[in-house]
């Protein structure tokens, strides 16, 4: 298993949900956060927005998925323009269910 944390624009947040659902990526967690990436934040006249707002989807996908659900991502939440966002990927190693404590490898 992987698993998958995107950070991508507020306003693509509804579309890569909708596309991930679409193809079979139905569990997820969505978080609200604020950061900046490599340009340090955005430079609109003399203001200076160190911080912008993102959302954090994350979501565990079988290994052999992986690619799809990157694509996925990477299609919905695509604008072409600088803070389009990142996907980070970890391996799961082990995941329980805590209503049934089933594991999963």
């Amino acid at each position: 298993m992987q698993m998958l944390r995107a950070i991508i624009r507020p306003e693509k947040e509804s579309e890569t949900v909708k596309a991930l659902d679409e193809n079979g990526f139905t569990a997820l967690t969505k978080m609200n956060v604020f950061g900046r990436g490599k340009q340090r934040g955005l430079q609109i006249g003399d203001v200076h927005y160190r911080e912008l707002s993102k959302v954090m989807l994350m979501l565990v996908v079988p290994k052999k998925q992986t690619a799809v659900a990157v694509e996925t991502i990477k299609k919905a939440a695509y604008t072409g323009a600088i803070g389009d966002g990142k996907i980070f990927i970890t391996p799961v190693e082990t995941s329980y269910t805590i209503r049934t404590g089933l594991m999963e490898k």
